[in-house]
């Protein structure tokens, strides 16, 4: 009796080893960190996502590109588009220079990614609410905290070099187009998806030309992507649009793509996936 007792003590000691081991190797998975910018121009904190290759080295003198993702939280596209870049920029696959990736959390993306209108009649006219648009028309700020903090705060504490790349699905794809036309210095390439060209009655797609005559004097690779025309055939028409407009100037090298199986939800991920194997062909 007293060995049968002394076996089952030994077992449960064994057991009770075997799950403080396991549980004292359990580590949580580090892909990327988060920082908060106290941003004066829009009057809040941001916060932004962080990855940075795998073989950056504090003490070395190579200096990466850098993606922006502007729906870049970690409830939103900061994880799945990382990982894209991760897996394209792996030794064996090599389709681009291994790169930062900067995701930029969202407070109010319709504030933010919308430009100011004189009146807003026209969201009821493309099927929503006035109501769903409490807040609008400050995009410009939102492009001057791009373009006066985040980048200089990522050119002060990494080592970035002048490659930059910006993300934009949506609305987000209403604001990389507005990036494009306005202000196309701050990026050298422009991946934009399904974008809102809807906001303003269309105004940023028919002032294109004008704006792109205006602003464009540098090269840039612009990646446009759209889903399926049989979901929304208008935004399809839209979007080809503002391709066959981009195209016709000769500092922008275009590509066109269009996912017929994908949807508005659906797109982004094979979208940047797309963009990056295209361009990489190139």
């Amino acid at each position: 009796m007293l060995h049968a007792l002394k076996n089952l003590f030994l077992i449960n000691l064994l057991l009770l080893s075997t799950a403080l081991f396991a549980q004292s190797q359990n580590q949580p998975i580090a892909f990327g960190t988060s920082a908060v910018l106290s941003s004066s121009i829009l009057n809040e904190n941001r916060t932004i996502n962080i990855y940075i290759p795998e073989e950056y080295n504090e003490n070395s003198d190579t200096k990466y590109p850098v993606i922006y993702i502007l729906d870049g939280g970690v409830e939103e596209d900061f994880f799945h588009l990382a990982g894209i870049v991760r897996f394209n920029t792996q030794s064996w696959i090599n389709r681009f220079p291994k790169s930062i990736v900067v995701g930029i959390e969202n407070t109010n993306r319709r504030r933010d990614f919308t430009f100011a209108v004189s009146n807003t009649d026209f969201i009821e006219k493309e099927g929503f609410k006035k109501s769903s648009f409490p807040q609008y028309g400050e995009s410009q700020k939102y492009i001057d905290f791009l373009e006066k903090e985040l980048q200089p705060y990522l050119e002060k504490n990494y080592r970035v070099n002048e490659q930059k790349t910006i993300i934009g699905e949506s609305l987000a794809g209403l604001l990389a187009t507005e990036i494009l036309l306005k202000r196309p210095h701050l990026f050298q390439n422009y991946i934009i998806i399904s974008p809102s060209l809807w906001w303003g009655e269309q105004a940023l797609l028919k002032n294109a030309k004008t704006l792109l005559n205006q602003n464009l004097k540098k090269p840039v690779r612009v990646y446009i992507g759209a889903p399926s025309k049989e979901e929304d055939l208008k935004m399809y028409q839209e979007v080809e649009t503002l391709y066959k407009t981009v195209k016709t100037d000769k500092n922008a090298a275009v590509i066109f793509d269009y996912m017929p199986d994908e949807t508005h939800a659906t797109v982004i991920h094979q979208a940047v996936y797309n963009a990056f194997k295209k361009w990489a062909k190139k």
